[in-house]
């Protein structure tokens, strides 16, 4: 079995997103390589229960793991000395998907936090809302998609290496905040289009 510390740290977040009551969308789970650069990289999506496929709010989490990281890691196993410890890159984005015309962004900016939640030593930092449309062939009724992300990074120190349970709690309680935010946006009551609508559209 392979023992490495993002492995352990993917496995932690599937407990706590499951343990929060929320629903993996199928299909969505993805563990890449670059293999000329050789950075890793995990990707998962959660929404609340009953949302369905694909779910209109849901909360996008991707992992990056660079090539320097790999290094340090690799340096601290085999106890060599590290310049640097090794960081995990962590972007946590809700996408509200499947919009009638162009919401309001204002009102989902005002839902959520202005501060992502603790992971480490810092906190998760929220970037600029983006917007996607699509248009018909008769350019009315555009869907709309918006995304609102937050990003930061995990630095690894030693004590996390040696025990990287000492994660869990923290992961827990990014669980619980996802949850929360997942809640607010839902109950924003955006114009989405019918379930039945979005099946003729895929």
């Amino acid at each position: 079995m392979i023992d490495h510390i993002l492995l352990d740290v993917i496995g932690s977040l599937r407990e706590a997103f499951e343990g929060a009551l929320l629903e993996q969308q199928a299909v969505e789970e993805r563990f890449q390589v670059d293999v000329f650069l050789g950075d890793l990289s995990f990707e998962t999506s959660y929404s609340l229960p009953g949302e369905g496929n694909p779910a209109r709010v849901r909360a996008d989490l991707t992992l990056d793991w660079p090539t320097w990281s790999q290094s340090a890691y690799r340096s601290w196993s085999i106890g060599e000395p590290q310049a640097e410890p090794p960081e995990l890159i962590v972007e946590l984005a809700f996408r509200l998907q499947n919009l009638v015309g162009v919401p309001d962004h204002m009102r989902v900016v005002e839902a959520l936090d202005q501060e992502g939640p603790q992971l480490g030593a810092e906190r998760l930092e929220r970037t600029a809302p983006t917007l996607e449309q699509s248009f018909e062939p008769d350019g009315k009724d555009p869907t709309s998609a918006l995304e609102i992300a937050y990003q930061g990074s995990l630095r690894l120190d030693d004590a996390l290496l040696e025990d990287p349970s000492k994660l869990d709690d923290q992961i827990a309680g990014v669980a619980r905040w996802v949850a929360s935010a997942l809640v607010r946006l839902a109950d924003l009551r955006l114009p989405f289009r019918p379930p039945e609508e979005d099946n003729q559209r895929a």
